[in-house]
């Protein structure tokens, strides 16, 4: 455990885990903004703004590392479907996408609690339907996703594959969040030892998401989706983080469909640590190695 780890664990229970215990969405929504703005990008990423499918999006051309016919990767930020934007995740996602070789995506796809279930998948999949059009294979796409990203991603790829499309290279998913009906037992079991998400408020961004709708619905929890034929996947998460038996449970649906599944497990880091890159020894080697995965599937032989 780095001197750092130590310090952003003091931080972030002692900041960010009492703010979002308390803060409304608009008071969430602009402090996650502000703190995303301090954290450095790296040399060589230039965003620009692109819709896709008519929603809002930034894209990230190839670095200069790129190999010719450069793939791509299709992130969806998270945010428990009620917070993030491009802007906030583009720091961690260009480190991955320059460090793999590839450009990238980040749609800002509809938020809770103003478009609820189904906005999100729905524009996740209007995007996934538009990148094939503009020419895509999809075995030069890879998705990737964190938190309730990281949960839709993989209702995203439960939809490809329901529609007959073929599927993507991979998935890399950082501490997805794959099942809303919040039966894991860690939410209850690591409630103190997470150092950023207040356990007690997943509930009510569950209903803010769902709107009454069925939280066992496969676009919802994709923990209960059916993925055989997928590619494989990479699913990064923490040890002391309250969704660590959402990315457990989730291998295992995946591996009982047949798919190539790693599991990393980090002990003691915070959630979505990955986040902090530029800040955390841990964020780098933990991004460095999803970059090794997002590379091989686009580029094996």
């Amino acid at each position: 455990m780095s001197l750092r780890l130590i310090a952003l664990d003091l931080w972030l229970r002692s900041t960010m885990k009492r703010r979002l215990a308390t803060a409304s969405v608009p008071d969430a929504r602009a402090q996650m903004e502000r703190d995303a703005a301090l954290l450095p990008r790296p040399p060589g990423a230039v965003w620009r703004e692109a819709a896709v499918a008519g929603i809002s999006a930034w894209r990230l051309d190839p670095g200069p590392a790129a190999v010719p016919d450069a793939g791509l990767l299709l992130w969806l930020h998270g945010g428990a479907y009620c917070l993030g934007s491009p802007a906030t995740h583009a720091s961690m996602v260009a480190t991955l996408a320059l460090a793999a070789g590839t450009g990238a995506v980040l749609p800002d796809y509809r938020l809770a609690p103003e478009a609820p279930f189904p906005a999100a998948i729905e524009d996740a999949s209007a995007v996934w339907r538009a990148l094939r059009a503009e020419g895509w294979p999809a075995e030069r796409i890879v998705l990737g996703g964190d938190s309730a990203g990281g949960g839709l991603v993989f209702a995203l790829l439960h939809e490809i594959i329901a529609s007959g499309d073929r599927p993507p290279a991979g998935v890399v998913a950082f501490s997805p969040w794959t099942d809303l009906t919040l039966s894991g037992a860690s939410l209850r079991r690591l409630a103190w030892r997470d150092a950023l998400l207040p356990a007690r408020r997943i509930g009510e961004v569950c209903e803010l998401y769902l709107a009454g709708a069925d939280p066992t619905d496969p676009r919802a929890s994709p923990i209960r989706g059916h993925f055989a034929g997928a590619g494989p996947v990479l699913i990064q998460a923490s040890t002391a983080e309250i969704l660590l038996d959402d990315a457990r449970g989730m291998a295992e649906r995946l591996r009982a469909d047949g798919v190539t599944v790693e599991l990393d497990l980090w002990r003691g880091l915070p959630h979505v640590w990955q986040g902090f890159v530029g800040v955390l020894p841990e964020a780098e080697a933990a991004l460095a190695r999803a970059a090794h995965f997002v590379s091989s599937r686009l580029n094996k032989p």
